[in-house]
C-alpha cells in the first residue's frame, strides 16, 4: 500500500471536465478503517479554489488515478468561509 500512496504523491489532479485543480501533495489515512480517507491537494488552481488555498478532497470524489488523478466530483469553485477569518 506504501507504495501506491506515493505513486499518487506528485500526480496533478483533475475535475471531471479536464480543469486542472492541483498537485496531490500528501493523503489523509484512516488509521481507524484502515484506508485512504483523502487526497490533501497544494499549488491549487486559484480559478477554481479561492486564492489557490491547499484543500483536502474526499477519496470518495476520485474517479481513476494513472498519469493523472481523474475526479468525479469537484464543485464548480471551492470558496473560504470569510466569516471565520
Amino acid at each position: 500500500m506504501l507504495d501506491e500512496i506515493t505513486k499518487i504523491m506528485g500526480l496533478a489532479v483533475y475535475t471531471p471536465g479536464g480543469v486542472f485543480v492541483g498537485i496531490a501533495d500528501n493523503m489523509v489515512f484512516d488509521p481507524k478503517d484502515r484506508k485512504i480517507d483523502g487526497i490533501f491537494v497544494q499549488d491549487t488552481n486559484p480559478s477554481v479554489v479561492e486564492r489557490g488555498v491547499s484543500v483536502n478532497i474526499p477519496y470518495r470524489w476520485v474517479q481513476a488515478v494513472g498519469d493523472v488523478i481523474l475526479l468525479k466530483m469537484f464543485p464548480d469553485r471551492v470558496t473560504l468561509d470569510h466569516g471565520k477569518e
